[in-house]
């Protein structure tokens, strides 16, 4: 097993243990990416199941950076900050 897949083992086993509001904005981020990385074409229920995770992940990425202000989008209403 690689370092990645043993990372997203961790990163599920965390998920699945404490809950996905368990993972900092981080883990989260590197979750969407192991998980998009894995190819589940052969078994079609794996591949349900990461897309609804991938689904859930991105919406607690959301849910935190509305919480805590580091939104990408920004209220400047349309103008550059400097």
């Amino acid at each position: 097993m690689s370092a990645e897949d043993q990372e997203r083992v961790q990163l599920l086993d965390a998920v699945m243990n404490q809950g996905i509001r368990a993972l900092s904005r981080d883990e989260l981020e590197r979750l969407q990416f192991l998980l998009e990385q894995k190819d589940y074409g052969h078994d079609t229920k794996a591949q349900k199941s990461k897309t609804k995770l991938l689904k859930k992940v991105s919406a607690a990425i959301y849910n935190y950076e509305k919480k805590h202000g580091n939104s990408f989008k920004t209220n400047s209403g349309g103008k550059v900050r400097p």
